[in-house]
C-alpha cells in the first residue's frame, strides 16, 4: 500500500468529515465541547476507511 498516498488522501477527507460532523453537531444543538470534540474525533475514524478504499482504488488505476 501506498502510505504517502493514504495519509493525504486522509488528510483531504478526515478534513471535509470532521467539518461535516461539526456543522452536523452544531446545528443540532450539541454546542458543548464535549460534544464538538466527539464529532471531529468521529469524523476523523471514519476517513481512515474510506481513505484506505480509495487508495487501492487509485493503486489500481496507476
Amino acid at each position: 500500500m501506498n502510505w504517502q498516498l493514504l495519509s493525504m488522501i486522509w488528510g483531504m477527507a478526515a478534513t471535509v468529515l470532521i467539518g461535516v460532523f461539526m456543522i452536523a453537531a452544531l446545528v443540532i444543538g450539541f454546542d458543548d465541547i464535549p460534544h464538538i470534540i466527539s464529532a471531529a474525533v468521529i469524523g476523523a475514524l471514519v476517513a481512515i476507511p474510506i481513505s484506505v478504499v480509495v487508495t487501492k482504488k487509485v493503486n489500481r488505476i496507476s
